[in-house]
C-alpha cells in the first residue's frame, strides 16, 4: 500500500512505525487505545496523520503531549525526531495508569527516550514547553486553558481538529485572545491542524 508520507520516513523508521501499530492494535482490545472500527485504518487515521503534525513544526527542545492515550501524535512524532537526529526532549502527560504501561512497553519497544508522566494535567507543575500538542483530547475551549499552562510564552500548541473546528474556535474566542493557523489537513479533507500563538485570557 502507497502511504501518502512515504518520501519522508526512513526505512528503519517506517519499520518501527509498523512496530507501533502492531503494539496498537495488540492492546486496543484491552484498553481501548483506538476505536475498533479504525483499527483497520490505523495507518492513515492514526500514524499518518501525527506524521503531518511533525512536518508543521521546527525543531524544539521541549515538546509536551497531553492526554497521549494511543501515543498519537506523541510516539509517532518522537521517531521521527529520533531520525531526524533531533534532540527534542518529550513529555507525555496521560491520566490512566493502563495506557501509562502500554506508552512505556512501546517506548522502550521502539527505543526512545520519552518521559511519560500519570497525573492530570491540571496537577503537574507548568513544563514550559516549546511546543504542546493533543489529539481528540477536548474541545478548543478547554484544550487552550491546559496548553497554556505548559507552554513558553513564545510556544507553539498544535492541535488536530475536525470539521468543526471553527465553531470550537468560536466558542474559544469568547474566553481567549490567540493567534491562530489553521492549516488542511492532509488526510482529512474537513479536517484541519490548529498551530496556536500567543495565548492570553480575555
Amino acid at each position: 500500500m502507497t502511504r501518502i508520507f512515504d518520501e519522508n520516513v526512513s526505512r528503519e523508521t517506517s519499520d518501527k512505525l509498523t512496530l507501533f501499530a502492531n503494539i496498537v492494535e495488540k492492546w486496543t482490545p484491552k484498553i481501548n487505545l483506538i476505536s475498533k472500527a479504525s483499527v483497520p485504518y490505523i495507518w492513515q487515521r492514526h500514524i499518518e496523520d501525527s506524521i503531518q503534525i511533525y512536518s508543521l513544526v521546527p525543531p524544539v527542545s521541549s515538546w509536551v503531549d497531553l492526554g497521549s492515550g494511543g501515543g498519537f501524535p506523541a510516539i509517532v512524532v518522537a521517531l521521527l525526531a529520533q531520525q531526524d537526529g533531533r534532540s527534542s526532549k518529550f513529555t507525555l502527560v496521560e491520566s490512566d495508569q493502563r495506557k501509562c504501561v502500554f506508552l512505556r512497553t512501546a517506548i522502550r519497544e521502539l527505543g526512545l527516550k520519552v518521559e511519560v508522566l500519570n497525573d492530570r494535567i491540571e496537577n503537574i507543575p507548568p513544563l514550559e514547553a516549546n511546543v504542546v500538542s493533543a489529539r481528540a483530547l477536548a474541545e478548543l475551549p478547554l484544550l487552550i486553558g491546559l496548553a497554556s499552562r505548559h507552554m513558553k510564552s513564545d510556544g507553539i500548541a498544535i492541535f488536530p481538529k475536525g470539521k468543526n473546528w471553527k465553531v470550537e474556535d468560536a466558542k474559544a474566542r469568547k474566553s481567549w485572545a490567540y493567534s491562530n493557523e489553521s492549516i488542511p489537513s492532509k488526510t482529512d479533507p474537513s479536517a484541519a491542524i490548529l498551530k496556536i500563538k500567543e495565548i492570553k485570557h480575555v
